[in-house]
């Protein structure tokens, strides 16, 4: 798996570690499981740390610790399954999170666009996309219908903006 962080290509500085594994030096990403049991010894490791959410484990079940998270890996399980949509527009809007929202599992050319729309900054990609697939998959669209995280202003707002426009135009 490779490593698309806001945009580019980058070397994965986080090792993803299982339940039962010990933990290497350096920054880790663990489940919410691990996470609940072992808190207070991972964050006196003082060292880099992210959590693992599964579909269907909210990210209300860590918001009280973002601010000793460096990443929050969101799982996308199957084509089908968004929630991790969701879970990444809540972790920027509602819970104001500033670190890392990662996409990773079931990862999609064809949602790119859109995990970028939602919030996230990093995903885990298969290997064999490239920087061009990269750029053809995130300005596939040049305009959006819903308002999202990234800013954008959407179509009936940029559409009732310019009829504003030309309005006041008429009107002189």
């Amino acid at each position: 798996m490779q490593l698309i962080r806001n945009g580019k290509f980058v070397a994965d500085d986080f090792a993803t570690v299982g339940d039962e594994d010990a933990l290497p030096d350096g920054a880790v990403i663990v489940s919410l499981e691990r996470w609940q049991k072992e808190r207070d010894a991972l964050t006196a490791r003082n060292t880099p740390l992210g959590v693992r959410l599964k579909s269907g484990q909210e990210p209300s079940a860590i918001a009280d610790d973002l601010d000793k998270l460096k990443v929050v890996a969101l799982e996308f399980p199957v084509y089908r399954n968004g929630r991790a949509y969701s879970y990444a527009r809540l972790l920027r809007e509602r819970h104001g999170y500033t670190g890392e929202v990662r996409a990773v599992g079931n990862v999609l050319r064809d949602q790119f666009h859109f995990m970028v729309r939602c919030g996230f900054d990093a995903l885990e990609v298969a290997d064999n996309i490239t920087p061009e697939i990269w750029a053809e998959s995130v300005g596939a669209f040049s305009l959006s219908y819903q308002p999202a995280t990234d800013g954008r202003e959407p179509v009936l707002s940029l559409r009732q903006r310019l009829a504003a426009r030309a309005s006041a135009r008429e009107a002189v």
